[in-house]
Order: C-alpha cells, then structure tokens, then sequence
C-alpha cells in the first residue's frame, strides 16, 4: 500500500515533514560531483519536472520473487511515494503510470511486442515533459548468487552527475556495503532513448528472501522514496553548492 493524503493524520504528516528534513540534511552533505557534469535545465532549476517511471506494471510484472512478490507492484508503490513526497514540498511532477498497467499500444501482437511498444511509449512520454528529469524505480534479481543485496543507480549519458549523489544517499541510508553507480549504456532502452538526464534505481533484490521482506514493508518503501527524493531534488536545485571547484 502507499501513503494516501486522506489517511495522513496531523502528527504524521509532521513526522513525515520532519523525516524529510533530517534525510535532507544526511544526504545532502558530501554530495559533490564535478561541476563540468552539471544537469541540462532551464536557468529556473526550481521548475524542473520530476518524471516518476514506475517500471513494467499490467502483463509486464517484471522480477518475481521466490514468495510471489511482483516487482511492478512494490516498483508502483515507491514511485506513488516519491511523487506524494515531491507534492508535499512544491517539487513537480509527472508519473508514467499510477495504476497496475503498462502503456503498450492497442495494436502491439505479441507479448515481445507489447514490451517494445511499452518502452517506447515511455520514452516518447518522457521526452514529452519539459525540462524533464527522469527516475525509473526497479526492482534487481540475481537467482544465481542468493545473498546479493542492495540498492544501485544507472545512468544516461546526461544523468551521470545526478546518478553519483543518489547512489551516494543510498549508500549512507539504504545499503550495508557501497555500491557504484553504472552508466547504462544502450542496455537500458528507456535510459538510452530519452533526451533528459534520467537514472534508473534498482531499489534491492528480489532474489534476496530477506531483501524481499523489506521491500515489502511501507517504511523501507518510504526510506527509499525520501532517499532518492532527497538527493535528486538537491541537486537539482542547487547544482553550484554541490559542485567541486
């Protein structure tokens, strides 16, 4: 399940205010990366449009966990958190789905064809928002090696800058042993075709059973969601501040 503004009682809602503000203030140290990397934005960086990509959804669930858990839900789950999140502190946003469903086109065949014509459909929504910036929520899994854990960015070509922050945050918040971010390169067809810097998160493993159980849970979604939040909304914002001369 995910936050809902009509259940949030006063004192949650301060909790939550004040959860931000102490990640905000964890993440947001030491978080320097080169300033010949900075993100392409409007002179206005406040007005960028964080564009939430809930990974698969619909006939596409993605990573199955061993328990039957379906990546596309928790990936939905999380990604309706940042965006409640973003609301809450006048951040923008646009999301490629908020419900259990993928954006094949009606005429797509096969389930091949659904899943290119899902992708491609993302990209082209992406590329549609101004002065985008794109977070892709995914969920890792590795049946060969059972005990791999952990949270890790990828990134595009123009995202780099961005990516190295947020892997830095998940490090500090999220994962017990470092992990770098990647360049994506042409595998990650969403990251690869879009015009905007974009990262894709792969919050944990659902091959982990204990990884998985955590996933699970509203409170390690919303760890990850202000995490990430966090982090890209920093940036962003104050590209100069976290720049190294």
């Amino acid at each position: 399940m995910f936050i809902t503004f009509k259940k949030w009682t006063a004192l949650y809602l301060l909790t939550l205010l004040l959860l931000f503000a102490g990640f905000a203030a964890i993440l947001w140290q030491g978080s320097a990366v080169n300033a010949s990397k900075n993100l392409t934005l409007s002179n206005e960086a406040e007005d960028f449009v964080l564009v939430i990509d809930p990974g698969h959804g619909g006939f596409d669930g993605g990573a199955l966990a061993g328990d039957g858990t379906v990546e596309a839900h928790i990936n939905l789950a999380i990604g309706l958190q940042i965006e409640e999140i973003a609301r809450l502190v006048g951040t923008k946003t646009e999301m490629t789905r908020r419900e259990d469903t993928a954006m094949d086109s009606p005429d797509a065949g096969t389930v091949r064809q659904r899943k290119v014509s899902d992708l491609k459909n993302r990209s082209a929504f992406v590329n549609s928002v101004p002065n985008g910036v794109l977070v892709s929520i995914h969920q890792n899994s590795l049946p060969e090696v059972l005990s791999v854990h952990g949270a890790q960015a990828f990134y595009n070509g123009a995202g780099e800058a961005l990516a190295l922050p947020v892997q830095e945050a998940l490090n500090k918040v999220i994962n017990d042993r470092p992990k770098e971010a990647k360049a994506a390169g042409s595998s990650i067809y969403l990251l690869d075709s879009v015009d905007v810097p974009g990262i894709l998160v792969e919050c944990g493993f659902l091959s982990n059973q204990q990884e998985t159980s955590l996933l699970k849970t509203q409170s390690h979604q919303t760890r990850l969601a202000l995490t990430v939040f966090a982090s890209v909304r920093n940036y962003v914002t104050n590209p100069a501040e976290n720049a190294l001369e």
